[in-house]
């Protein structure tokens, strides 16, 4: 599934964010599905959900910014627009 790499790859990404920032923890994600990424906000939930259980953003508030827009040169992707980070 598409999808699902798109989603082992956000992983990776915060995976490296967490380290980075010296956290064991995410508050908060904002990810934008393009409009041609073959998958809804509320199907990403869902798997966000399962694939986050034991990872870094198992607990992260997820906010999903859906795009309508098929022009858009990343209307195949799921971009991870921003993390929030615990402050030290």
């Amino acid at each position: 599934m598409h999808e699902m790499s798109l989603l082992r790859d956000l992983l990776q990404k915060l995976d490296s964010l967490a380290a980075e920032n010296n956290t064991d923890h995410i508050v908060s994600a904002t990810v934008k599905i393009g409009a041609l990424a073959h998958i809804s906000g509320e199907h990403f939930r869902e798997h966000w959900h399962h694939a986050t259980t034991g990872h870094v953003a198992e607990h992260a508030r997820l906010e999903i910014i859906e795009s309508t827009d098929q022009d858009d040169p990343d209307a195949q992707e799921i971009i991870l627009v921003s993390v929030e980070v615990p402050e030290l």
